[in-house]
């Protein structure tokens, strides 16, 4: 009829399984593709086989190359850890306990002062004092009078000396004296030293010494002066010695 649409012959069955083949492999390659290039870092993928299926055996496929996996490049190590250095011992300052402070002094009680026993110390201060005073200048008062009696028997004995040497020098001695007998004459003077008289307290037991002894001592008038004028004496005893060194 001629309003009817037109009755298209089937077409080969053959022909439709190879293209859902091929569409299939397709798929999973794209598929097998995707899952190994996201996880080669970690895992080598394997080779994946596909077996095709023939629709027919008249009209097989042809065979599909699979591009290989890229290696993946083994990671670089890993540095060594470098050791830490051990902690800083923590400096543990010791501290000394704040002493605490010293106890404030407790003043003592003023005693109540009684003035006459204050008058009475006073006092007895100042009589210690006194005596003490007068202890010291009776101490210097010795010892100057000790060195002028020390001075004063000094210079009667150079005196005396002085006068004995002039003595001395104007005897003339006997001969055939005895031992070394010895003979005192008491001499008054005059300040000038002039003799007034010669008088004998002892005799030396030879009468031409004594005689020999008084003649000299006139002789050597006027005698010396003293240096000092308080050691001259109106009465001198004047001993001698012959053998006197």
């Amino acid at each position: 009829m001629a309003g009817d649409s037109p009755i298209r012959p089937p077409g080969n069955p053959a022909g439709k399984r190879i293209s859902i083949a091929l569409a299939v492999a397709v798929h999973l390659l794209l598929a097998a593709f995707l899952f190994y290039g996201v996880s080669w870092q970690t895992k080598a993928p394997e080779a994946v086989e596909v077996e095709l299926v023939r629709a027919a055996p008249e009209a097989p496929p042809p065979p599909v190359a699979v591009p290989p996996a890229p290696t993946p490049e083994p990671p670089p190590p890993a540095p060594e850890p470098t050791p830490a250095p051990p902690p800083p011992k923590p400096e543990i300052a010791i501290k000394e306990k704040p002493k605490p402070p010293p106890p404030k002094p407790v003043p003592a009680p003023t005693p109540r002062v009684d003035p006459f026993q204050e008058q009475l110390k006073r006092e007895a201060e100042q009589l210690t004092q006194r005596k003490q005073a007068e202890t010291a200048a009776q101490e210097l008062a010795q010892v100057k009078a000790s060195q002028a009696a020390a001075a004063r028997n000094k210079a009667i004995a150079d005196y005396l000396g002085r006068i004995r040497a002039k003595i001395r020098g104007n005897i003339v001695l006997p001969p055939d004296i005895k031992g070394n007998p010895e003979a005192v004459f008491e001499v008054t003077q005059l300040p000038s030293g002039e003799v007034i008289s010669v008088r004998m307290k002892k005799s030396s037991g030879n009468a031409a010494l004594d005689a020999a002894v008084e003649r000299a001592v006139l002789k050597s008038s006027p005698l010396p002066k003293p240096e000092q004028s308080d050691v001259f004496d109106r009465l001198l005893n004047i001993p001698y010695r012959p053998r006197e060194d």
